[in-house]
């Protein structure tokens, strides 16, 4: 019984962290939000706007492999690209590369969490900055948002060296902000979500917060300023992917 408040019960919007609140909240929720803005999420938007179907994958030299196998292109680390190859992670990258039907982009957290998610046949949407009102009320038009129906909203994280999680203020803005686009939600939020969303009313410059917070300065100063500015625009976008058997395609 204890175990089963974990799941943040009686609901419409719940809130939590990394691939093992993913977990808890797929047990329960009808729909699931993944936001890694810095950088999947947004990159995953990117791409699909453009019209490429993406296919998340868990980090690691298998995704190449993956990738001949369902006949795709896969995406390198920021510093693997080349001329040849300019499809990678980062979303400024990825929004001058030539468009590919089909791209496999690994990451070691919103990528992870969004196949683990997709594995058991839940849908998933992936949200960021740029599109978090156009995903909130989407959700909402589709029904989502009661305690019959609920949305979870994951924060991705970052990782330590030892492979735990790290929280970042980049997710948990970027979900705060998919959060307040539900505040309308039928079934109300939960006590984590609601203290979630409250990071916004402290937060009055969000895009110089991301910049400002430990993995925007990580990727400015290692001279991806670029991936910051494009991943900070607010609510700029109505892309909505949505992962449906394995692939983010719109919704």
């Amino acid at each position: 019984m204890a175990a089963a408040v974990h799941a943040q019960p009686g609901s419409g919007a719940r809130f939590d962290w990394g691939l093992a609140g993913a977990a808890e909240l797929g047990r329960v929720c009808a729909v699931l939000v993944v936001v890694d803005v810095l950088s999947f999420t947004t990159t995953v938007e990117v791409a699909v706007g453009r019209g490429m179907r993406v296919h998340p994958f868990p980090w690691g030299e298998q995704a190449a492999d993956y990738a001949r196998r369902v006949g795709a292109v896969a995406a390198t680390g920021r510093r693997q690209v080349t001329p040849e190859h300019p499809w990678s992670l980062s979303p400024a990258a990825l929004s001058r590369a030539p468009v590919v039907r089909d791209l496999v982009l690994p990451s070691p957290n919103g990528s992870a969490i969004s196949a683990a998610a997709s594995a058991t046949g839940l849908p998933v949407v992936a949200a960021n900055l740029r599109n978090a009102r156009a995903v909130g009320r989407w959700l909402l038009r589709q029904g989502y948002g009661s305690t019959a129906a609920p949305i979870g909203v994951v924060a991705a994280g970052e990782q330590w060296p030892d492979g735990s999680l790290r929280p970042s203020v980049e997710d948990q803005l970027g979900a705060a902000t998919v959060l307040d686009a539900l505040s309308g939600a039928p079934g109300g939020l939960s006590v984590e979500a609601a203290v979630a969303l409250a990071a916004l009313a402290s937060t009055p410059d969000l895009p110089a917060a991301v910049r400002g917070c430990v993995s925007g300065r990580e990727l400015i100063e290692d001279g991806f300023a670029e991936d910051v500015e494009i991943a900070v625009r607010l609510n700029t976008s109505d892309v909505i992917p949505l992962l449906r058997q394995g692939i983010f395609t719109p919704a």
